[in-house]
């Protein structure tokens, strides 16, 4: 007697999975053949008869399948296929987690007892059932993402770093005092052999603070057009304003713009004129805070005098009003 499994396309599976043995009843403690299915799949096993017998089962530890040709188990998706001289064969349809474990076909030939036991392994492909949300803090604070998966035999986690490739290894990512360039997509892996890795993102987003960059005065002839430029980074993206060196703001006109981008304010001169002339100061500004440079428009060979840097032109007092009427419109 021997028992084997076939694949619910009618071909016998891996033989490195299945094995054919012959269990006669002095063989009763011998360790089972296993046979690897897919949750989802259906199996046949098989078992061969070579001689004459009186009685026959199939049993799941200790529940009976089959006696013969009478069923005894209320499972529809147990059937038996053949019973005959030669085949005592049932079928699982879509096979469960539930139905894995030790099946046993037993008959009874010349007052012995024959038995064949056969181990049925049912694996899951690794899957994520559970991840955190993109989420948004502010450099500095301490993020902690999680990544929960499933599987059989039981998934490797891991977590990847887009951006520079680095791996860490579990379901749980701490990341301490963030910084803004560890601003990116974090992706968690899973695997367990089984099936092709799942794998989902996670959007980290740093908030900071705005830093101005690209400062420079600038020289213009008059009647010509200039720009000064005035560009921040920050997140979220910070708001603008331009201030002349009398504090007041600098509002659109028929020879001046400001033209107001994602990271960075243009101030347009269509046509420089002596009014033109003199200190500037960008302004920019988020919920996290603000920062401000001043750079001078000036007709070329003047002296730059106390120019470009960051604050030139203001005193503390008038930033910190500014600071707090502004930060306030956030």
């Amino acid at each position: 007697m021997a028992c084997t499994a076939i694949s619910e396309n009618g071909e016998q599976r891996d033989e490195s999975r299945v094995k054919e043995s012959h269990v006669h009843g002095a063989e009763y403690g011998h360790l089972p053949d296993n046979i690897t299915v897919l949750e989802g799949e259906s199996v046949t096993l098989r078992c061969r008869i070579d001689e004459e017998v009186t009685h026959k089962a199939w049993l799941n530890r200790s529940h009976i399948l089959f006696t013969g040709t009478d069923k005894w188990s209320l499972d529809k998706r147990v059937t038996l296929l053949n019973s005959n001289n030669s085949d005592f064969s049932i079928h699982i349809d879509k096979v469960q987690v539930t139905d894995e474990g030790p099946y046993t076909c037993t008959f009874q030939a010349n007052n012995k007892p024959r038995i064949a036991n056969v181990y049925l392994i049912v694996q899951v492909p690794a899957r994520i059932v559970n991840i955190s949300k993109n989420v948004s803090v502010n450099e500095g604070e301490n993020v902690n993402l999680f990544c929960l998966a499933v599987g059989r035999p039981e998934p490797t986690v891991t977590w990847k770093d887009q951006k520079y490739g680095l791996v860490s290894e579990g379901e749980f990512l701490d990341i301490t005092e963030i910084k803004r360039q560890q601003a990116e997509d974090y992706t968690c892996i899973t695997h367990n052999g089984v099936a092709p890795p799942d794998q989902r993102k996670v959007k980290v987003t740093v908030n900071y603070p705005p830093t101005i960059t690209d400062l420079k005065n600038l020289p213009a002839h008059p009647g010509k057009t200039a720009i000064l430029r005035c560009e921040a980074m920050a997140v979220p993206p910070a708001a603008f304003e331009w201030y002349r060196e009398d504090h007041r703001p600098v509002e659109n006109d028929n020879t001046l713009r400001i033209k107001n981008e994602k990271t960075r304010s243009l101030l347009l001169f269509t046509n420089v004129t002596e009014k033109h002339f003199g200190n500037y100061t960008c302004f920019a500004s988020n919920r996290l805070g603000a920062s401000n440079a001043s750079m001078l428009l000036f007709r070329p060979g003047a002296l730059q005098g106390r120019g470009s840097g960051l604050s030139a032109g203001m005193n503390v007092a008038v930033w910190i009003s500014l600071s707090t009427l502004l930060l306030q419109k956030i």
